[in-house]
């Protein structure tokens, strides 16, 4: 079988075990231009003409290189209906919402944005400016100076699951992309992430997704256009009031990414693939995806085998090296979760939640560049997935661990 690795595949032979497939329907992609055109002609809520004037200075935010969304096209149809509503090319800026993953580089944003490369500017979690009532559950709204002095706040995203807001998109692109670090820390704390509903896959009573979408309500999007994908590309497009557009493209997402598990296996092969494998820190959420969803189908002791390009090791940004510092710093899951459990500082949640996982399952990542990294993270390295595998194991494949929804026989029916 093949797997992702980066950009491309590798080859997988377990001859000696029980090998099971999960493969989600995966529906049909869709043509994105055009399906992006009749989102925007179609909205969910009122138009984008409706919201903006030709005096308007608009903020766009977008996703960064942790998405593999189609930022350019969607940014051809927000721009294109901008400019066809009078609105100057020159009163529009595109923020990056990198919440605290290291800037694009001025080549990525060139490859990502292209002819709207000039627009766009890196947001900087420490250069924010409070909106809205100020505070939400005592939590300061902060966003980028551009969205916040901006007469109409426009986003894209990616619908697509999450650990803890259910589905990505909607207000999170702006509310965590292009907000301060006290919103992020308090979205990502131990106490938010604890609370009952905050959970892979799940919209409807998350507290996580409610607070996000409250902090929407000051900070924006007044105005989004979202995709989902699956195993075949981007499968459907929505525009219009962020809330309608997650909870439309995380039916769609659902419908075609759910499988049924109905036993648990010795070991999870989990795929990652480009743009998440490139560091450990993006490539660890195929564990916690696994572990921590509606069915965990690992047996007690299970182990979970990734494998990952890891061409920027651990990651370059904040979160990235707390991350690191965190996990390289503990002695084991057990005590880091504990530890964690008081309190951490932004961006580190990833290893709060690895560490719940470490607790019961080890996680073996294979085909690295950075092996020494993993091992310094409580996680173990092995050249390939054959070498992590034990010989007789009853193993369930994942090929692209981040898009599959495992769930339990009731729920994928």
């Amino acid at each position: 079988m093949k797997l992702p690795l980066g950009e491309g595949t590798i080859d997988v032979n377990l001859p000696e075990c029980d090998v099971t497939i999960a493969e989600p329907p995966g529906g049909e992609a869709v043509d994105v231009r055009p399906a992006t055109e009749r989102a925007l002609d179609q909205p969910l809520g009122p138009p984008l003409a409706n919201r903006v004037s030709p005096d308007s200075e608009v903020a766009i935010v977008v996703t960064d290189v942790t998405r593999a969304t189609p930022d350019e096209i969607l940014l051809d149809g927000l721009v294109g209906r901008l400019l066809d509503a009078g609105v100057d090319r020159e009163a529009v800026t595109i923020v990056v919402g990198l919440g605290l993953h290291r800037p694009m580089t001025d080549s990525e944003i060139e490859d990502a944005y292209g002819e709207y490369a000039d627009l766009v500017v890196n947001h900087d979690p420490d250069d924010v400016v409070r909106v809205g009532i100020g505070k939400l559950d005592g939590v300061p709204v902060e966003v980028h100076p551009a969205v916040a002095t901006a007469d109409v706040v426009l986003s894209t995203g990616m619908v697509e699951p999450h650990q803890y807001a259910g589905f990505s998109g909607g207000a999170k692109t702006v509310v965590v992309g292009a907000g301060g670090e006290p919103l992020i820390r308090h979205t990502h704390g131990p106490e938010l992430l604890g609370e009952d509903g905050v959970r892979l896959g799940r919209v409807e009573g998350n507290p996580f997704r409610a607070f996000v979408d409250r902090a929407g309500q000051f900070a924006g999007p007044d105005f989004c256009v979202n995709v989902t994908h699956g195993p075949s590309g981007i499968l459907d497009v929505a525009a219009g009031a962020p809330r309608a557009v997650v909870r439309e493209l995380a039916a769609s997402a659902r419908e075609a990414l759910s499988v049924p598990i109905d036993r648990e296996f010795d070991a999870v092969v989990a795929g990652v693939g480009a743009p998440k494998d490139a560091s450990l820190y993006q490539a660890s959420r195929a564990a916690t995806y696994v572990a921590l969803g509606d069915r965990n189908p690992l047996r007690r002791g299970g182990r979970i085998v990734i494998p990952a390009e890891l061409s920027e090791g651990v990651g370059r940004g904040t979160g990235e090296r707390r991350f690191h510092e965190w996990l390289s710093g503990a002695d084991d899951p057990a005590s880091l979760f504990e530890a964690m459990a008081e309190g951490y500082e932004p961006g580190a949640q990833r290893a709060f939640v690895l560490a719940r996982v470490l607790r019961d399952h080890e996680v073996v990542v294979t085909n690295s560049q950075a092996p020494e990294a993993v091992e310094e993270c409580l996680m173990t390295a092995r050249p390939t997935v054959a070498d992590a595998i034990e010989p007789g194991s009853d193993v369930l494949v994942v090929p692209d661990a981040i898009d599959t929804l495992l769930v339990s026989p009731a729920d994928g029916s």
